[in-house]
């Protein structure tokens, strides 16, 4: 049967331009106004372009870097119950060294025709990475919302935990506690999230104890237990009291490289990590941590995405939460002697 879009718009009780728009699919159509005209090609008996046959909009990409970080599995709890809730299936998609790239994923996901993707640190955190795959994402009207990173140009809302307001907490509670001598244990700084980190870092040493200085305090490393260890092992060795570290696994790391030293967490080091990661709190030392707004931020990221399927508009904008510090067992005043 030859395809009239008068027929069609007069059954679902839309304008020929809204039809039209849905069978090319074009964004800016409301959800429900899009199941009305697909569920009138039914009615009156058409046939769905192939495209639409493969279209399942019950379907979300959600792109994380991996899994062995527990606080990646964190965000996708949240995520996925979140979409769930909204009568969405995320399809998770994770990467390890050597695995499968992020585009590659990205194919495959636009492949069975998901409706939007949300990132978690993905490589929208890399400050090298070509902003490119994501504009052209955008262009062709997918839905797309990035959480912790942070690229100009790219038109689509960011949701980021305050890595700069994170330092100062750190920091403040450090200060408070009597150190002056504080070490940073971040990964490489091509990362938008480290970068910031470095920059509250350096911002609170000088509005803390007026030390401007404090390049040779920051380690850059691996976000994992082992380079938590290999960063502690040469702050300890430049005489810091006190470290504050990238994410809990490195937090842990710096703990154990400690203890091999023969020191005493928190007598003789104190370490902060950041995330507030499920389990920290029962570490030994209970971990004084920066908790990031996890809850907050995947419930924010996954509304900013379904009003964007549902054709709402979205501030283009990056969506900064402030993040907590939980005090607990790693941290305690500073050596006697070291005031």
């Amino acid at each position: 049967m030859k395809l009239r879009l008068a027929d069609i718009a007069r059954h679902a009780e839309v304008s020929e331009a809204t039809v039209s728009r849905v069978l090319n699919g074009k964004p800016g159509v409301a959800a429900l106004t899009r199941q009305a005209v697909l569920t009138s090609l039914d009615v009156l008996g058409y046939d769905r372009p192939s495209r639409l046959h493969r279209k399942s909009a019950g379907l979300v990409g959600l792109v994380m870097p991996e899994l062995t970080n527990p606080i990646f599995p964190a965000f996708a709890q949240i995520i996925e119950t979140a979409l769930a809730r909204q009568g969405f299936t995320p399809v998770l998609c994770t990467q390890t060294p050597g695995g499968v790239h992020e585009d590659d994923y990205v194919t495959m996901l636009l492949d069975r025709g998901v409706a939007g993707i949300i990132y978690v640190s993905g490589l929208h955190a890399d400050s090298t990475s070509d902003p490119q795959r994501y504009i052209a994402l955008r262009e062709r009207g997918l839905p797309i919302v990035l959480i912790n990173g942070y690229i100009e140009g790219v038109d689509a809302p960011f949701i980021s935990n305050d890595d700069v307001a994170a330092m100062d907490l750190a920091l403040s509670h450090l200060v408070a506690l009597g150190h002056k001598d504080i070490g940073l244990a971040v990964g490489q700084d091509r990362y938008v999230p480290v970068i910031r980190k470095i920059i509250g870092f350096r911002n609170a040493m000088v509005t803390l104890l007026g030390r401007a200085d404090v390049e040779d305090l920051i380690e850059r490393t691996m976000f994992t237990v082992e380079g938590g260890a290999a960063a502690a092992e040469r702050l300890i060795d430049k005489g810091v009291t006190a470290i504050v570290c990238g994410s809990d696994l490195m937090a842990l790391g710096a703990v154990r490289a400690a203890r091999l030293r023969g020191l005493h967490v928190p007598r003789d080091l104190s370490v902060v990590g950041y995330d507030d990661s499920p389990l920290i709190a029962f570490t030994d030392p209970p971990l004084t941590t920066v908790r990031q707004s996890v809850q907050a931020m995947s419930e924010a990221a996954v509304h900013a995405l379904l009003d964007q399927i549902a054709g709402d508009t979205v501030p283009r904008a990056e969506y900064i939460f402030r993040p907590e510090l939980v005090v607990r067992g790693s941290t305690g005043a500073v050596p006697r002697g070291r005031e």
